[in-house]
């Protein structure tokens, strides 16, 4: 298998998983913050999603650059997870059509004149487009708990899984 095939796989496993978090998203509690400093709730809830977005653009691109970024506007929980679907299969077919070779070269992310950073494309997908969705899932995850909102299984059970209460029963 080669990477492009590896990194699909992943994408595919660890894009389930997110799907699964993001339909427990509730908008009626967007504003949430636990702190400050904190994004709040819904915005976090929508960046998981649109970080799907980077995979075509890094496939296809060779730099990202936020100066004129206007995050888009979604209410719901259904606009959220259609949002994310077409993501999704965008990124998916990316990686379908993609060329091993174009993994070399390099791929900036920039804020205007600002060099954010730059690496080879294949270090991106693997540390800014998957490091990066698992680590904002991981701060959803923590909200939906601080809301008691139960949170979806990801590389095992969650303690709000029925299959845990079985186990439990049997120890």
């Amino acid at each position: 298998m080669n990477f492009l095939q590896d990194i699909l796989s992943e994408l595919r496993q660890e894009g389930a998983v997110t799907r699964q978090h993001l339909a427990k998203v509730n908008f009626n509690k967007s504003e949430f913050q636990p702190h400050e400093k904190s994004e709040k709730f819904g915005r976090l809830a929508i960046h998981v999603a649109e970080i799907i977005a980077w995979w075509k653009n890094v496939l296809e691109n060779n730099e990202l650059n936020f100066i004129d970024f206007k995050p888009i506007e979604i209410k719901s929980t259904s606009e959220l997870l259609e949002y994310f679907d077409g993501l999704l299969n965008d990124a998916e077919e990316a990686i379908q059509n993609a060329d091993e070779t174009e993994l070399n070269k390099n791929w900036s992310m920039k804020y205007g004149d600002d060099v954010l950073f730059t690496l080879n494309k294949k270090e991106v997908l693997r540390k800014f487009c998957l490091n990066h969705l698992i680590h904002h899932r991981a701060q959803l995850g923590v909200y939906l708990r601080m809301l008691d909102i139960p949170i979806p299984a990801v590389y095992g059970p969650s303690a709000d899984d029925e299959t845990i209460t079985l186990i439990e029963k049997f120890n």
